[in-house]
């Protein structure tokens, strides 16, 4: 077994000592913290410093991310100013291996003041932040994996790992569903399909005027080629703010395959249309706007017209576009 190998093991048996050690009624007593503090619309603050502090960044952002608004606080900072970002509604959670942090000790006394709840995630159950809190998590390992027993190694590993099982708990409890968890992380992968639609990402109507039916080819083709477009539309003659056809560059190609060089002059847009083209609505998600180009088999889309409830044209949805967005 390399050095690496047995490192890792003794972080993964401390995290599942940890499991076994932790209380079942201080755990469900945490959770009923984060309900009050979820339901109030409160924050969660949580702190601690050096290695502990690195730990309660990366958890307060698990839980903003699942929809519990959460900040870290600097200690030392609170200490002059910054408590006033907590209220009384709010929730702390504090970590300290030892459960002796002097700045943590010193923050303690200005939250019980205010009447914030506190959850202690420490090494030992019978430290002073331990005893001032409402809640206590134990976070303690036999020994750290530094060989020297003194970097924060399994500690802050078993602490991260109660942490991160917190924030899933809760968000299991709370019902968070795929559609909410998106809207806090929209670049991700997850997050553009359900949350971008057509309207997002459709070129829009400002920039792609109707052409007359009547066209003639060279006026078609200017059009297709202005600013990269790749399409224009027609309008009915009855409702102009409705799509009447649809011309692409395939359209124009399989046009001109059809029709001899003698007969180029004489094609208009109506000859080169698509009359009545698939439209979607510019509240369909992007994803599902792909699926609609994919599943016309006899004729390859690469242009969806966008448009409102009343069938009025928003503009145009491109395969380019979904690329870009990274969605295909």
């Amino acid at each position: 077994m390399s050095a690496l190998t047995r490192c890792l093991e003794e972080e993964a048996a401390a995290i599942a000592a940890a499991a076994q050690q932790i209380s079942e009624d201080q755990v469900e007593a945490a959770l009923g913290l984060l309900d009050a503090c979820a339901a109030k619309r409160a924050k969660l603050v949580i702190t601690g410093v050096g290695k502990s502090g690195i730990v309660a960044r990366k958890i307060a952002a698990t839980f903003s991310s699942i929809g519990l608004m959460a900040i870290y606080l600097n200690p030392l900072d609170a200490l002059h100013g910054d408590l006033g970002v907590v209220a009384p509604d709010d929730l702390a959670l504090m970590l300290s291996n030892s459960g002796e942090t002097e700045e943590l000790l010193q923050i303690l006394p200005h939250l019980k003041r205010r009447g914030t709840a506190r959850i202690a995630l420490v090494g030992r159950l019978s430290s002073t932040l331990a005893l001032g809190c409402d809640v206590v998590l134990d976070g303690s390992v036999d020994r750290e994996v530094c060989p020297l027993n003194l970097a924060p190694t399994a500690s802050t590993a078993v602490a991260m790992a109660i942490g991160d099982a917190l924030a899933a708990v809760w968000m299991e409890r709370s019902g968070v569903s795929p559609e909410e968890f998106a809207l806090n992380h929209p670049a991700g992968s997850l997050g553009k399909q359900l949350t971008l639609t057509a309207a997002d990402l459709m070129m829009p109507l400002q920039r792609l005027p109707p052409v007359d039916a009547a066209a003639q080819l060279s006026e078609v083709i200017t059009h297709l080629t202005a600013d990269g477009v790749g399409a224009c539309w027609i309008a009915r003659q009855d409702d102009p703010a409705k799509i009447h056809g649809l011309i692409t560059d395939g359209d124009l190609r399989r046009a001109l395959q059809s029709h001899g060089p003698a007969e180029w002059s004489l094609l208009t847009a109506s000859d080169l249309m698509t009359a009545d083209p698939i439209t979607v609505p510019g509240s369909t998600l992007a994803v599902d706007a792909i699926e609609r180009m994919e599943r016309n088999r006899r004729k390859a889309i690469t242009v969806l017209p966008v448009v409102d409830n009343q069938e009025c044209m928003l503009g145009l949805l491109r395969l380019h576009d979904l690329v870009q967005a990274g969605l295909t």
